[in-house]
This record gives structure tokens, C-alpha cells and sequence, in this order.
């Protein structure tokens, strides 16, 4: 078996590019890289590439960026590369034709500890549920999604106060060297091989995770305070929650909220309240204490703490949340 198997690399986001880089940087023949197509992006709708194409350019490595995924021509392209191991970090599904090429199997990292939290966000998820632990898995492809034989997993503890931002970039590094830490034990046939049924407790709930969509990240007013929280840590940066801030008059001003501050020992005894001082305070009263908003966005502008917010917008405490 060789030592430092040939390689081809599938991803696209930046969560890609560390597992991609360490690749590299121990020395494993790349292939080819395989990312998602150009994209028009921004105000000039501007063709922009993804972080991975733009780290695989850099370093010489070919490029390829499919439309489709079982066009017989990308098939083909990638047969005659004649690689010995696909690597996959968030990208898309793969059809079977493809993750069973290589003669040493197709891998994917995952941003959970299997089989908890299969799905598109398990980040997110994770910290809208409260958790206080998550990981990083790799496991062999197969049909159904985030299913396959488990190689190598990774603890991570969740900060009381983490976002999905913080904790992305954290994984992003972690998963890295589980992504090396794993094509090393396939390379040397040293293969735990852990069948996902196996990890599964009599009597524990799968948790799934879901792709978020825009409705999805609705505030919930009604909602214990702790909820609401972690809701707000687990959609930061991206894509934020959000709610309506309502006038007097009935007039709505959406706005994405992305840093609040828990404060568990007030209680108002009617919930939702605006509590705000007008200048640099803005808390919403609900169940169980007070969401101190921290930063936040009104639609169609910029990303402002809360002091700055209030210096151009005139909010009391008649104001509705909704």
C-alpha cells in the first residue's frame, strides 16, 4: 500500500481550505481539486470563485468544477486522474458512480459526532440545541447521507457563549488534522471501521440538522429565555437571527440580531417588553430574564452595536418586537 496515496480533494468553502492546506504542506500528491462553479456575487453580480479554487490556483493543483456531478465527461476526467483516495470536506452530495472510484474509498469530514447531527448545519444546530459538546467525524461515503462507517472522531467542548462563527473557525482547524490523522490510517490500513448503528444508545433520539432556511431563523419571543439565546449564538454570522421591531404606529423595521447578553434574574410580568434606555441599552424581556442585544443590522444597513443603533434610531419602550 503506498505510503502517501494520490489524491483528489472535493470542497468549496473556506472550512475546506485548512484540511486542504495541511494536505499539501505534508507533502501528499494532489490530484485535483474539485469546487463548486463560479458564481455572480455582490452588487456587480461579479463571477467569484470559491475560497478552495482560489487556494488550488494558488498552488498549482488542476481545478475542476462540474455542473453536474455525473456528466459522463467529468466522470471520465476523473478516472484518468488515476488517484488512489477522494477526499470530500463540505461539498455537495456525491453520486455513487464517483465516491466509489478510488481504490481506497471515498472519505468525508463531518462537523458532529456521528450519528448526531447528520445534515446540512450540524454546526448551527448543535448550539441552537444547548449543547455544551460536539466534534468532528470521518467516515467512509456511502448512499444514504452522513450514514457510512465512521474512521477516526474528535471531541470539542461548546463555550457557554460560543457562536457558530467561533466554533466554525475552531473546527475548521480541528478537522484539519483529523483529515490528515485519517488518510494516514487508511494509507497504512489501520482502519477502525465503526459501524454508526453501534453508536447509537437504546432509547437516545437521533438529533438532525437540517438546512436552515430564511423562516427558520425567526425569533421566537414567546420562548424561554435560554432559547432564545442559544438560538441567536447558533445562526451568528450567518445567516443571523432575525426579527421585526414594531412602532407605535404599526410601521416594521426588520433587523438580524448577532451578539446578545443573557440576563436570567428579571422577569416582567408581561413578555415580549422593549426595555431600552434610548442611548445604549436595548433588552427584550421574555421568559425567564432579559436578551440584552449586543450588535445587530437594520434591513439595508450596516452592522452596529447597540449604542451606535440607537443614536440613529428613536426607540422607547412603546415600541412592539414581533
Amino acid at each position: 500500500m503506498k505510503d502517501k496515496p494520490r489524491i483528489i480533494f472535493f470542497g468549496t468553502p473556506a472550512f475546506a481550505v485548512d484540511p486542504l492546506d495541511i494536505l499539501i504542506r505534508e507533502g501528499y500528491d494532489m490530484a485535483a481539486v474539485v469546487t463548486a462553479p463560479d458564481k455572480p456575487a455582490g452588487r456587480g453580480q461579479k463571477l467569484q470563485s470559491s475560497p478552495v479554487k482560489d487556494f488550488a490556483v494558488g498552488h498549482g493543483i488542476p481545478v475542476l468544477q462540474p455542473v453536474k456531478l455525473k456528466e459522463p465527461l467529468f466522470i471520465n476526467t476523473l478516472q484518468n486522474f488515476n488517484a488512489d483516495l477522494f477526499v470530500v470536506v463540505a461539498f455537495r452530495m456525491l453520486p455513487e458512480a464517483v465516491w466509489q472510484m478510488p481504490p481506497l474509498g471515498t472519505f468525508n469530514l463531518h462537523a458532529s459526532l456521528l450519528p448526531q447531527y447528520r445534515g446540512a448545519a450540524p454546526i448551527n444546530h448543535a448550539i441552537i440545541n444547548g449543547e455544551t459538546e460536539t466534534g468532528l467525524t470521518t467516515f467512509f461515503l456511502q448512499q444514504q447521507i452522513d450514514t457510512g462507517e465512521i474512521i477516526l472522531q474528535e471531541k470539542l467542548a461548546i463555550g457557554p457563549d460560543e457562536t457558530a462563527g467561533e466554533l466554525h473557525d475552531r473546527m475548521k482547524t480541528a478537522g484539519a488534522g483529523l483529515v490528515l490523522k485519517t488518510v494516514k490510517a487508511i494509507a497504512s490500513g489501520n482502519i477502525p471501521g465503526i459501524n454508526q448503528d453501534a453508536l447509537m444508545l437504546p432509547g437516545t433520539a437521533l438529533k438532525p440538522a437540517p438546512k436552515i432556511f430564511r423562516e427558520d431563523c425567526r425569533l421566537d419571543w414567546t420562548a424561554p429565555l435560554k432559547n432564545i439565546y442559544n438560538k441567536v449564538r447558533g445562526l451568528s454570522p450567518s445567516p443571523a437571527a432575525f426579527t421585526r421591531l414594531i412602532s407605535p404606529d404599526g410601521a416594521t423595521h426588520p433587523v438580524k440580531i448577532y451578539r446578545a447578553r443573557p440576563s436570567f434574574e428579571y422577569h416582567h410580568p408581561t413578555v415580549p417588553k422593549i426595555i431600552t434606555n434610548g442611548k445604549d441599552q436595548l433588552g427584550i424581556a421574555v421568559n425567564g430574564g432579559i436578551l440584552h442585544i449586543v450588535e445587530l443590522q437594520l434591513a439595508g444597513k450596516k452592522t452596529m452595536l447597540t449604542g451606535e443603533f440607537l443614536k440613529g434610531f428613536r426607540l422607547n419602550s412603546d415600541w412592539k418586537v414581533g
